[in-house]
């Protein structure tokens, strides 16, 4: 297992994504960040801080759990439902940005429009994701990527953050096969 991104480089990442999602939409006003749990939503709240610091103005933030929209429900473990968390000036006519850990096949992605789609009709949906490791099943890209990180489909891509590891890092293990 190796070290592809440390806490410092993903710290850099973070504010990076901040910085450029208040460029794109012209500050953040307008701007929702809904985080996917678990490690997404994490994510997101450390996004929002990002932002308020620069730009001085908080920014709306909630969860978006989509965990009933996934195509893969029968294949995996019955896992708990996270909570969905809509900031209280909705998502109407907002900028809405989805918040990832990790864009792999585009499923969760694609799970949360779907679940997004339930909760209202944003005016624009974007997607951040602190690691882009490819290999796209689905139509879906990221708006704001924090490392674009090529893997082969035998290693995993493993994101460890302070809130739910102990440690901030972006672990890469291969997979004896």
């Amino acid at each position: 297992m190796s070290v592809a991104l440390p806490a410092p480089d993903m710290t850099r990442a973070i504010t990076r994504i901040a910085h450029e999602i208040l460029e794109r939409n012209l500050g953040s006003e307008t701007v929702t960040l809904l985080g996917i749990p678990t490690r997404g939503a994490h994510l997101a709240l450390r996004i929002a801080a990002a932002i308020e610091s620069i730009a001085g103005a908080p920014v709306e933030c909630g969860t978006l759990d989509i965990t009933m929209h996934r195509d893969d429900l029968r294949l995996r473990a019955p896992r708990a439902l996270a909570p969905t968390r809509i900031p209280p000036s909705g998502i109407e006519n907002r900028n809405v940005v989805l918040i990832d850990d990790v864009l792999f096949s585009g499923r969760t992605i694609r799970a949360a429009l779907d679940a997004l789609g339930e909760v209202g009709r944003p005016k624009t949906v974007q997607l951040a994701v602190l690691v882009d490791r490819g290999h796209r099943q689905l139509p879906i890209r990221a708006d704001y990527v924090g490392k674009n990180l090529p893997t082969s489909p035998q290693q995993i891509i493993k994101v460890h953050l302070v809130e739910t590891d102990g440690a901030d890092e972006v672990l890469l293990e291969e997979v004896a096969g």
